[in-house]
C-alpha cells in the first residue's frame, strides 16, 4: 500500500541545495570534442522534505542550477522520529542496495558520500547506513530517497489500520 507522501507546493519551503556529483561528458564529432556536464543535486529543508534531480548543460554552474530546479519538482515528505528514521529499511534500486537503521542520539550520520548528502538534507541527525552493490551516485541517491519514501511512523500505520498507536505497539510483542 503506497501512501501519497509527495510535496505539492514549494513556495513556503526554504530548500538548501547540495551537489552530490558532477560528470564531464565528451561527445566526439567531425569538428572535434564537445564537453558537457551533468550534475546530481539533492535539495531538502532539513525538516523532513527531500528531493533529487539531474541537470545537464554546457557549464557546471548551469548544470547544477538545472539539477536543483528538477529536484524541486520531485520532493517527498519523510517521517523523522527524534532525529533518526522510525525503523530499519532495506531497498534495492537498479544495482545499488541501501540499508538504513535507526541510531541513538549522538551517533551522527554514519553513511557514505551520496547517502550522506540525502540523509543530511532531509534533516536526519542520527542514522546507521550501509550501501551494498553499486557505488554509482545516481542509483545510490535514488535508492536512498526511495527507502526514505517507504518509511512509516507509528501514527501513520495506526491511521491506515484504523486503530490507536498503543494497539500498534501491542501487536509488536
Amino acid at each position: 500500500m503506497e501512501a501519497n507522501n509527495k510535496v505539492r507546493t514549494t513556495n513556503d519551503l526554504e530548500l538548501n541545495e547540495r551537489m552530490v556529483a558532477v560528470n564531464r561528458v565528451t561527445k566526439v564529432t567531425k569538428g572535434g570534442r564537445t564537453f558537457t556536464f551533468s550534475a546530481i543535486v539533492v535539495v531538502g529543508n532539513g525538516n523532513g522534505v527531500v528531493g533529487c534531480g539531474l541537470g545537464k548543460a554546457g557549464e557546471v554552474q548551469a548544470a547544477i542550477t538545472k539539477g536543483a530546479e528538477n529536484a524541486k519538482k520531485n520532493l517527498i515528505r519523510v517521517p523523522i522520529l527524534h532525529g533518526t528514521v522510525p525503523h530499519e529499511q532495506e531497498l534495492r534500486y537498479a544495482g545499488a542496495q541501501v540499508f538504513l537503521k535507526p541510531a541513538t542520539p549522538g551517533t551522527g550520520v554514519k553513511a557514505g558520500g551520496a547517502m550522506r548528502a540525502v540523509l543530511e538534507s532531509v534533516g536526519i541527525t542520527d542514522v546507521l547506513a550501509k550501501s551494498k552493490g553499486s557505488s554509482n551516485p545516481h542509483n545510490l541517491v535514488k535508492a536512498t530517497i526511495a527507502a526514505l519514501g517507504e518509511m512509516r511512523d507509528a501514527y501513520t500505520v495506526a491511521q491506515n489500520r484504523g486503530i490507536s498507536v498503543e494497539q500498534v505497539f501491542k501487536g509488536k510483542q
